[in-house]
């Protein structure tokens, strides 16, 4: 016969482990139940900063609870990335971060994370980017610039906002493209290198078109193409021809973004901030706001979270091998 004790233990242990059963159901089930924070591996300012903060304020009311913005940069994004990887994966700690974070990879040796310490939480949007050049510079079009870069190739001075950042890979892109080897100068953001390049320190520079348009539309720089297939429909762009018109036949180099939480969220939470955020980017006011910036919102299968990881498994492999073409070794 089974002893008294034992049954009384057994009994004490089963009534243990349902009631932590139902705690947990039921925290999941009220989730959210405090503030949220979004990581943004980028400074303040920035284009990205911008974008995530615009999806936090049209995430609030679907989440039901507050949303803050977190700038925690450094090393090409790898920093904040890392904080979330390590975070409490209960859904409180989230994680917006571009086109970067598929080629961090293979620009750095140790990142500090790996991807499948992050959960994919949905693709949010694509944003072109635009070529530009300081003031004066001796080419009008796309045509003449790329005379200019092959005659003088090397001295051309060709500004980033960073190893890893959106300028970075889009200068690679289109080195790569123009068989060309231009003198990359990294800067610690994009403000500085916007900067210079309109004073004239350097000649050019791909950035995204929310950096670029005030400084196109006041003429502090010259514009020489959108990296987009197809025109942007804003005032100021819709008459820049695409870099695939202008003659870099398939170019096409669009920033995106995507939501991110650390690796083992359980699914019921996945699918909630999921949810909200497929009703967030529905919202008028950041559509209107992403459109004006020439940002397109995504709809359709990526925003998944399986679609998102499958898009996103492709555009890393596509940047490993723009990368290793570059010549660019791990640092």
């Amino acid at each position: 016969m089974h002893n008294p004790a034992t049954r009384i233990k057994f009994g004490f242990t089963l009534l243990a482990g349902l009631f932590t059963a139902t705690a947990s159901t039921t925290a999941l089930a009220a989730y959210p139940e405090k503030s949220i924070t979004i990581v943004v591996p980028f400074s303040a300012g920035g284009p990205s900063d911008k974008i995530a903060r615009d999806v936090a304020e049209a995430l609030r009311e679907p989440m039901g609870q507050p949303i803050v913005i977190e700038n925690r940069l450094g090393a090409g994004g790898t920093i904040g990335t890392a904080r979330v990887a390590r975070a409490k994966n209960d859904g409180y700690t989230l994680l917006v971060h571009h086109i970067g974070l598929a080629t961090a990879h293979a620009l750095y040796k140790d990142p500090g994370y790996k991807i499948d310490d992050l959960e994919f939480l949905g693709l949010i949007n694509e944003a072109p980017s635009t070529l530009i050049g300081k003031p004066g510079l001796a080419a009008n079009d796309f045509a003449q610039l790329k005379q200019y870069i092959a005659e003088k190739d090397n001295a051309i001075n060709l500004a980033n906002a960073g190893v890893g950042s959106a300028s970075h890979l889009c200068s690679l892109m289109l080195q790569s493209e123009l068989n060309s080897h231009m003198t990359f100068v990294p800067y610690k953001g994009t403000a500085p290198a916007m900067t210079d390049l309109m004073g004239g320190q350097i000649d050019i520079m791909c950035e995204q078109a929310t950096n670029s348009i005030p400084q196109i539309e006041s003429k502090k720089v010259r514009v020489y193409g959108v990296s987009s297939m197809k025109r942007m429909n804003l005032p100021t762009l819709a008459s820049v021809p695409t870099l695939d018109e202008a003659g870099l036949s398939g170019f096409n180099f669009s920033v995106w973004h995507g939501l991110y939480a650390p690796k083992g969220t359980p699914k019921p939470v996945v699918d909630k901030i999921n949810a909200a955020l497929r009703i967030a980017l529905k919202n008028p006011e950041l559509i209107k706001r992403q459109e004006a910036l020439g940002i397109s919102i995504v709809n359709d299968d990526r925003l998944s979270p399986e679609g998102h990881k499958a898009f996103f498994e492709k555009e890393a492999a596509r940047w490993s091998a723009v990368i290793k073409k570059a010549g660019i070794q791990p640092e």
